[in-house]
């Protein structure tokens, strides 16, 4: 990658050029943007210390010479590396918070974010929730956001068989202030929750399927595999979680889950199955609801097929 540190001088022209550069090396967006500007003015913005909305009076601002080496720095590693800028700026957005997240945990785009602000509703009566599961919470972020904007009353579990997510999680945890109200748990799913029900349980486990892994762009691979792959199908840990929810659910709960791609094959193999599929509108599927009533009713599902 070319070195224009003589060539350019303001924060615009590095936004400008770092833009170009990932055009020009195809990279893939989808890890908090969808456009090379955008990613170029998170990584410029990162690397000068300033908020991500740049204000416009900054633009034709020039950089030192040592800000100009810490912007191409960030370009080299985005652009000869394909990190994701989350792993590089150590910082996500979810539900309009900042989460801390690096390469134990997933990076957050769940469409699930929009389902928070809105308070799960109309699916849940959000003051009657005083507890929640996130299972597979990764760096904590439905979890945090759920009991900050969702339910300010309610308890908060979130699980994860990753040690090191979870500490990720706890990081977040203490930024927001939580310690009191969400809680982790090393569990392989459900495994270490015996005797706990929940008014709902919400999870975005790995949904990932065998030739999926084998295609996807450079930079999901940066991202841990146990986030991501869940068999031939993609429907490993969802069919388990569907088997064994409804214990862990009040008798009014719900459960939400997002399988992503595996829609498709999961509708094909539960025909019978009346799964609620939410719709979003800022984008994404792949996300069902079924009731603990749901659940139980069709508890006796031959998962394997």
């Amino acid at each position: 990658m070319e070195n224009p540190i003589d060539e350019l001088y303001t924060l615009g022209d590095f936004i400008r050029w770092g833009a170009s550069q990932f055009g020009k090396a195809q990279l893939f967006f989808g890890h908090g943007t969808d456009n090379a500007i955008d990613e170029s003015v998170v990584l410029v913005s990162h690397a000068l210390h300033l908020p991500p909305e740049i204000p416009d009076i900054l633009w034709h601002t020039q950089l030192t010479y040592s800000e100009k080496q810490q912007v191409l720095e960030l370009f080299n590693q985005r652009v000869l590396r394909r990190i994701p800028a989350p792993y590089l700026t150590h910082e996500a957005w979810f539900a309009n918070m900042r989460f801390y997240v690096d390469q134990h945990v997933l990076i957050p785009r769940s469409p699930i974010a929009e389902l928070v602000e809105q308070r799960f509703e109309p699916w849940v009566d959000a003051h009657r929730v005083r507890c929640m599961l996130d299972l597979c919470t990764g760096s904590g972020c439905i979890a945090i956001a759920s009991a900050m904007l969702a339910f300010p009353r309610a308890e908060v579990d979130a699980v994860d068989i990753s040690s090191d997510a979870l500490e990720v999680a706890q990081q977040n945890i203490n930024r927001y202030g939580l310690e009191q109200r969400v809680q982790t748990t090393h569990s392989d799913l459900f495994s270490n929750l015996a005797g706990r029900t929940y008014d709902l349980i919400v999870c975005n486990p790995p949904y990932v399927d065998a030739q999926e892994l084998q295609t996807m762009p450079d930079e999901y691979h940066y991202e841990p595999r146990v986030g991501l792959e869940a068999g031939q199908d993609g429907l490993f840990f969802a069919k388990q979680i569907m088997r064994e929810a409804a214990q862990y659910l009040t008798p009014k709960g719900v459960l939400i889950v997002e399988v992503g791609l595996s829609q498709t094959r999961l509708i094909e193999q539960y025909p019978s199955v009346p799964f609620t599929w939410l719709e979003f509108q800022r984008g994404g599927e792949g996300i069902f609801l079924l009731t603990a009533e749901q659940l139980r009713d069709y508890g006796d599902w031959e998962l394997e097929k």
